[in-house]
């Protein structure tokens, strides 16, 4: 089975990330073939600098790389690296409707909340669509709130078959399980938009103190707490073992204790927890050469593959003998 994902390089990976899609698309190279690129084309809908931009996109493939994505075991590439997309994205755009753009969530989700209406962000779901179909991608791992672009990708493939026969691979959306709720630092989801994040990278005494200063409910030390429910609790589930996390309960149950204890463990678990990728990044990082023959070979690789498709797609509407 061929899957497919895209990360926007648009800031740095946070907790909620991580737990949420990140480990899940790294854990699907294992048994699968599996193609991730950075969707820096995509970013320039929201990033204008073009420094910015470029500094970006290596942060999100070294964090890529030292969070487990494995070259060997999986295709990693710049998405600007594969020309073919934006042919492909051509023909494709040539036969969509504006009704089915002028319906997307994520559109009007983005203008609602003042962000400028350009055309790349207008026509975002086509690109998204060449992406996914110029690999032959039988699966997209997404959230829930993003099943949406792969129907699209599936209306517009098939629109396409429908017309010229043939050519592309319908994807099936995969929503990632919700194997952890990951509050931020005030409780709720965390999320970018709500500005409680916590980094994975970030610099560990920074880390620390946002942790401490974690929003808490004002119970006496002494009354026991239900666990479940929780946001430091929950904070503490993601990266604690099943005896300290059973420990934790416990302690919670008896009550007398402080939530200091808590963040404390909360910061010391996960200090421990991404030791070994804080350490790989640093290596990866002073070694860009590495990271510049990874990307040259992702996207060699990549392209055989992309190029087979955008022929085939080609020959089909016509612009190709």
């Amino acid at each position: 089975m061929r899957v497919l994902s895209g990360i926007q390089p648009t800031g740095r990976p946070h907790w909620g990330n991580y737990f949420g899609a990140i480990r899940q698309y790294i854990d699907l190279q294992n048994d699968n073939e599996a193609y991730y690129f950075v969707a820096n084309l995509h970013a320039l809908t929201t990033i204008r600098d073009a420094d910015e931009l470029r500094g970006n996109t290596l942060d999100a493939v070294l964090d890529l790389l030292a969070l487990g994505l494995d070259p060997d075991r999986a295709t990693l590439f710049v998405q600007s690296d594969v020309p073919e997309v934006s042919e492909l994205c051509w023909l494709l755009m040539s036969g969509t409707p504006m009704g089915l753009l002028e319906r997307c969530v994520s559109y009007k989700d983005k203008v609602s909340k003042g962000l400028p209406a350009n055309a790349g962000l207008f026509t975002y779901p086509v690109l998204q669509a060449a992406d996914i179909l110029i690999y032959d991608a039988d699966v997209v791992p997404v959230g829930q709130d993003q099943v949406q672009h792969v129907e699209i990708c599936r209306d517009i493939a098939q629109s396409f078959n429908h017309h010229f026969g043939e050519t592309f691979v319908l994807p099936k959306p995969r929503v990632l399980e919700a194997t952890a709720r990951v509050p931020g630092t005030d409780g709720e989801k965390m999320s970018k938009s709500y500005n409680n994040t916590i980094e994975i990278f970030e610099p560990l005494k920074p880390q620390r103190k946002k942790i401490m200063r974690i929003t808490t409910d004002s119970r006496p030390m002494e009354d026991p707490k239900e666990p479940e429910g929780d946001h430091l609790y929950q904070l503490y589930a993601c990266f604690a073992a099943a005896p300290a996390l059973e420990e934790m309960a416990a302690m919670y149950r008896r009550g007398g204790f402080g939530y200091g204890e808590v963040k404390k463990a909360i910061a010391d678990a996960s200090e421990h927890f991404f030791a070994e990728p804080r350490a790989k990044r640093e290596e990866l990082a002073a070694h860009p050469e590495k990271v510049a023959e990874i990307l040259a070979d992702g996207a060699s690789r990549a392209r055989l593959k992309a190029g087979e498709v955008l022929r085939r797609a080609q020959k089909a509407c016509g612009v190709r003998g």
